[in-house]
């Protein structure tokens, strides 16, 4: 996956249901930076998605955790999510 494409996160406990969109601004082997126009609560559980764009850039479909979340200068909100299982 890239970075700066878009991902689609849904909220899967208090907001059950809820999809946010997202830009994936950093990735790494246990999680990922996205921002986002809406504040997720730190210690929401979500499931990320994204499409893969070739067979050297396969999809990414996981279950996350919330760590954090500041509002930028922007009014966006930056998302650190800590990736507990692939799917």
């Amino acid at each position: 996956m890239m970075v700066n494409t878009s991902i689609e996160v849904e909220i899967t406990d208090a907001d059950a249901g809820r999809k946010v969109d997202a830009v994936c601004r950093d990735l790494s082997a246990t999680g990922m930076a996205i921002e986002t126009d809406e504040h997720i609560e730190p210690g929401t559980n979500i499931v990320c998605r994204v499409d893969g764009t070739s067979n050297n850039l396969p999809a990414l479909h996981a279950k996350a955790t919330v760590v954090r979340c500041n509002q930028e200068d922007s009014g966006a909100f930056m998302v650190g999510v800590e990736i507990n299982e692939q799917l």
